[in-house]
């Protein structure tokens, strides 16, 4: 059992290391998309909208293969570790700019008419303004996303990163199919996924602290 905890804890940063790539990727690219998604110009709109639906309703190993085995041959060479990281980071900015444009959905109209009474720019009514309270309103559901993101990194192992999955496998195949590899990779993606519930409400704690200042 201890030499199959040891194999299984290998996996532990390939697994971390994807999905949290990832979760940056798809915050950052989040951004953009949810800004043209709200855009007035349908020129910026609809790009936006049929990005998040592509991505949205394709499973995300398809892209891990279509990068990894298709862009990959053809632009440039990625390792299946980078193209884990890309593939998921693009499907994760189609998912968290849906959940910025459930925290702008969910703030009061009157607030914007306000800031732009006093004179405010676009751009200082969304930094000032909107965006502190789109990130508190936004927290819980990135961290629920970031829990399911970190369930969804096991389809990485499909393209060779050697993660925790990749790892419970083999030890399953070489134990003749046992399903005690299977147990313990199901603790440790237990056990990795307490810090972010932990880390999600300290930083709507925080956040709540300052806005109300």
């Amino acid at each position: 059992m201890t030499e199959l905890l040891l194999n299984l804890l290998k996996g532990v940063p390939y697994t971390l290391g994807v999905t949290i790539g990832a979760f940056v990727i798809g915050m950052i690219g989040g951004v953009p998309l949810v800004l043209m998604r709200r855009s007035s110009s349908r020129f910026l709109r609809w790009p936006a909208r049929i990005y998040i639906d592509v991505m949205r309703g394709i499973p995300p190993v398809v892209w891990l293969f279509i990068i990894f085995f298709g862009l990959s041959s053809v632009l440039i060479k990625l390792s299946s570790f980078q193209a884990a990281t890309i593939g998921l980071g693009l499907v994760s900015a189609a998912y968290l700019a849906e959940i910025y444009r459930g925290g702008f959905l969910a703030l009061p109209k009157a607030q914007g008419e306000a800031a732009v009474a006093l004179g405010m720019s676009h751009a200082d009514i969304l930094r000032y303004v909107m965006a502190p309270q789109v990130l508190q309103v936004s927290i819980a559901p990135m961290a629920t996303f970031l829990v399911s993101l970190l369930k969804d990194s096991t389809v990485a192992s499909t393209i060779g990163v050697r993660d925790i999955m990749m790892f419970g496998s083999q030890a399953a195949q070489a134990s003749g199919g046992g399903y005690a590899p299977f147990v313990f990779a199901a603790a440790l993606y237990i056990i990795l996924s307490i810090p972010v519930a932990f880390f999600s409400r300290l930083m709507d704690e925080r956040l709540r602290r300052s806005i109300g200042r």
